[in-house]
């Protein structure tokens, strides 16, 4: 299954779809556009480290839910690694969303010319 990314005027949502909704705990995350830094099609992350999951589903290439690495927190929905897109996020609960998306190109763009611009917001240290 594929994440439903919106990117409305002032905020970026992503919609868990199908059976990841529930895998994930979590129907929608709205996040502020100052508070993206930027986003990238990357199917490299398969190789990337995954960290411990708590709470989720990590089932060979199918990932949902929140993981830890690193000291970071990590939204993941991917079912697969072509389409992967990678969110960094500032001053946010988590770090990075890695999400498997429909037209990763065209959906990086949009996400970078929306939050092009705009001050990141953070918070300090976390």
């Amino acid at each position: 299954m594929t994440t439903i990314v919106t990117v409305a005027p002032d905020s970026l949502v992503v919609e868990p779809t199908g059976l990841d909704k529930m895998w994930t705990l979590t129907s929608r995350i709205v996040i502020p556009l100052n508070h993206v830094r930027g986003a990238t099609h990357d199917p490299g992350m398969k190789n990337a480290p995954k960290g411990w999951r708590g709470p989720g589903l990590h089932l060979g290439d199918k990932l949902a839910g929140t993981f830890h690495a690193d000291g970071d927190r990590q939204f993941w929905s991917v079912d697969g690694y072509d389409n992967v897109i990678v969110i960094e996020l500032a001053g946010e609960d988590y770090q990075r969303l890695v999400l498997s998306v429909d037209q990763p190109r065209q959906l990086v763009d949009a996400i970078n010319a929306a939050a092009k611009g705009r001050p990141i917001h953070t918070l300090g240290p976390r």
